[in-house]
């Protein structure tokens, strides 16, 4: 049996989660038990969750006990706890932790895994992109291992099973393009959060439905990849994949290249980390190959779609520079999302918020609290400024 924990249990990611845990468990019963659940602060959500698996320990992170009212709702067996502090602690009863949380408030799950030994199926890119070396420290506990739960990061770590380290030419990120990906920029000034809310291929939230509109999800992944697998950023690249069927590929010296591919759903990977280093019993994203199937791929547009290139500076930078594009991207993918500013000027805003950004390096998780915070501050400056032009 594998014990899991599931962070973010009511976003995406973890809604997914329970759709595989549901699934295996009804081709080997007893398979996985959920032995623990976050949210922020969907407290009746929460007690649904615990009641249909049985689970021993809900942190609400969001709310301190005096704000969440009643827990009469729960489970008796159930612990409810309060607040941020209680992440801390999320891989003690464990063998797998789904970080499903969106953004830099996941690190906290991160760190957590990792240093109690754990698997960590991660989908908070945000917390490895902001806090790499902080990570890779909590990642050499004895035990501890990542399996990547994006979609572009579970196939290259499938596709590297094929072969040795130093055989690898390149690793290939494919990315949708977005909705926007044929938009003239004529067209790109008049684009609404609906437009960029609206996907060609994947189903996620807002966040990160916005960040593929930019292309800076991709950039994003791009410093993950750095950060996961070791590799330099003149090995990775990224190509436009629309039909979101190869996931990503890893090229070889003597010219093969290996792709992972299946139909978009989250739930593969999912199940990949969950099962990992076996095969999950469930079907996620089987193709039918006597059907007709077109795959078609080209370079991004780098001029209309400034955010990806920004990616790689940061991440060529090192230190807390990719901290600082991470929560610079938050605050004005927020912006956005409130209406407060125009799809076309979030990678104008990221170039201003990252040319303000001083070298710095990142020893605890303090240090990148400290950049978050910084970047946050003068982000917030660069919008007000912006809204007045």
């Amino acid at each position: 049996m594998t014990r899991v924990f599931v962070a973010g249990a009511t976003g995406s990611i973890g809604q997914q989660t329970f759709d595989v845990i549901d699934a295996v468990n009804d081709r080997a019963p007893g398979s996985i038990e959920v032995v623990g659940i976050s949210v922020n602060s969907s407290v009746g959500d929460a007690a649904l969750i615990a009641k249909k698996y049985n689970v021993g320990l809900v942190i609400v992170a969001g709310l301190n006990s005096s704000d969440a009212g009643s827990s009469e709702s729960f489970p008796t067996r159930c612990e409810v706890v309060y607040g941020t502090d209680a992440l801390d602690n999320v891989g003690e009863q464990a063998d797998v932790v789904v970080n499903g949380i969106v953004g830099f408030a996941g690190l906290s799950v991160t760190l957590s895994a990792l240093r109690s030994g754990k698997r960590l199926a991660l989908a908070n890119k945000e917390s490895l992109v902001a806090a790499g070396p902080i990570v890779a420290s909590a990642r050499a506990t004895p035990g501890a291992e990542i399996v990547p739960v994006d979609s572009e990061h579970c196939a290259i770590h499938q596709c590297l099973r094929s072969g040795q380290r130093s055989e690898v030419a390149s690793l290939v990120l494919t990315s949708s393009g977005g909705p926007f990906r044929t938009y003239s920029p004529a067209q790109l000034q008049a684009v609404t959060v609906a437009d960029a809310l609206n996907h060609p291929t994947w189903s996620m939230g807002p966040k990160i439905t916005v960040d593929s509109s930019t292309l800076m999800n991709k950039g994003l992944e791009v410093i993950e990849a750095h950060e996961l697998f070791g590799f330099s950023y003149d090995m990775i690249n990224v190509v436009v994949h629309p039909q979101s069927i190869v996931h990503s590929m890893v090229g070889y010296r003597d010219g093969s290249t290996i792709a992972q591919l299946s139909m978009p759903t989250m739930c593969g990977p999912i199940g990949y980390a969950l099962g990992y280093p076996d095969r999950s019993v469930a079907s996620f994203g089987a193709i039918d190959w006597s059907q007709p199937l077109g795959l078609t791929f080209e370079a991004p547009r780098r001029e209309v779609f400034g955010a990806l290139d920004l990616a790689y500076e940061a991440g060529r930078r090192g230190g807390g520079a990719p901290a600082w594009l991470n929560a610079a991207n938050e605050v004005i993918v927020d912006g956005f999302l409130q209406n407060q500013l125009t799809w076309d000027s979030i990678a104008p805003l990221l170039t201003e918020a990252l040319a303000q950004y001083a070298d710095v390096s990142l020893v605890t998780p303090s240090d990148v609290l400290d950049v978050d915070r910084h970047a946050r501050a003068v982000t917030a400056e660069l919008i007000a400024k912006w809204s007045r032009r």
